[in-house]
């Protein structure tokens, strides 16, 4: 069984051969293991499970030190941030979406080389990812403060702002489906440490609706819908499932109980993540990673579970632990390594 059939057989909530995993890092941290492995290749190295079909020179435009400009039109400041920044100019001053464009849903920003990626990823489980998917993407758009505003002040031009998001990535899901991928990725940060960023009242009337508009077209084709949002969102985890959600990724444990959760929703939903990124990872010990690590493998035994770091590891975490994290994935019984491109 290949890495894409072990993650077809969690998906199913069947107990699997062994537990497959993904990593994702920062860029500092990435850099520490391609110097200790002696290569920017870590894909063959790592042995992740999935991979993203998306355009590998990425869908940001440098245009100055640090400063980058997504196909959205909206400028980010890397200078701190070097993965994502801090948003310079929100492009819809007023509540209005008047003179405003979306970029080309099948644009090559996106797609560009991705049937090449495909083809050199034969045994991986294949993903379209769109971040900032809805409610990031209102917010790059209108600012954060502005939208939070708009949703108690212009709810008519949230409604038209979500809207128009949904249909821009329901046009560019259709496009994906025609390439040979097994699920799309939705990014959409709802939470915080505590609860829903606007709260359960305003989620369900604006952003649960478009939800559902994108997932069904997933759904529809066969595929699954993998979903990502940060924080202390568990209270939607039932609605999520009736929308199409199968699979929900970041399952932080510093908000969430996951030995609980793993169980609890076996046979309907699975999870992504849920090795502490805030606790563990940076500052535990190296026997810390392996126990806790070992605990997430065990409670995966049965499927509905990828073992992931709860987030991009950061910089701050010792190369040690990210061996003791990559060691103990690839070390369990069942496990066979695909052969390097």
């Amino acid at each position: 069984m290949n890495r894409r059939a072990v993650v077809h057989e969690i998906l199913a909530h069947r107990a699997p051969p062994y537990v497959p995993w993904s990593f994702s890092f920062t860029t500092e941290a990435r850099e520490k293991l391609e110097r200790h492995y002696g290569t920017t290749d870590l894909g063959d190295r790592l042995q992740d499970h999935l991979f993203w079909a998306l355009n590998p020179a990425g869908t940001f435009q440098k245009v100055g030190p640090h400063i980058v400009r997504d196909p959205f039109g909206v400028v980010w400041d890397r200078t701190v941030d070097r993965d994502i920044g801090v948003v310079v100019n929100p492009q819809l001053a007023a509540p209005s979406l008047a003179g405003y464009r979306f970029p080309d849903p099948g644009s090559g920003v996106f797609f560009e080389g991705v049937p090449e990626m495909l083809a050199e990823q034969p045994d991986r489980f294949r993903i379209f990812p769109i971040g900032f998917s809805l409610y990031e993407r209102a917010w790059t758009l209108r600012g954060m403060e502005n939208l939070m505003a708009d949703f108690i002040d212009n709810p008519g031009f949230v409604r038209e702002l979500l809207r128009a998001i949904a249909d821009f990535n329901i046009r560019q899901v259709r496009l994906a489906l025609a390439h040979d991928i097994d699920a799309v990725y939705f990014g959409d940060d709802w939470g915080q440490q505590r609860g829903l960023q606007m709260g359960p009242d305003l989620w369900y009337e604006f952003i649960e609706p478009e939800l559902v508009r994108m997932y069904s077209v997933v759904r529809a084709a066969g595929k699954y819908v993998f979903i990502h949002s940060c924080g202390d969102v568990d209270e939607l985890f039932e609605s999520l499932i009736n929308d199409g959600v199968n699979c929900f990724n970041p399952f932080q444990p510093e908000v969430m109980d996951v030995a609980d959760l793993i169980p609890r929703y076996h046979g309907r939903l699975a999870f992504h993540g849920g090795l502490s990124t805030q606790r563990t990872l940076p500052y535990g010990t190296v026997a810390d990673v392996r126990k806790e690590t070992a605990r997430l493998i065990e409670l995966g035994r049965n499927g509905g579970y990828i073992l992931s770091p709860a987030h991009a590891v950061e910089g701050d975490v010792p190369l040690e632990n990210m061996l003791a994290l990559i060691d103990e994935a690839m070390a369990q019984p069942g496990f066979k390594p695909s052969s390097p491109r």
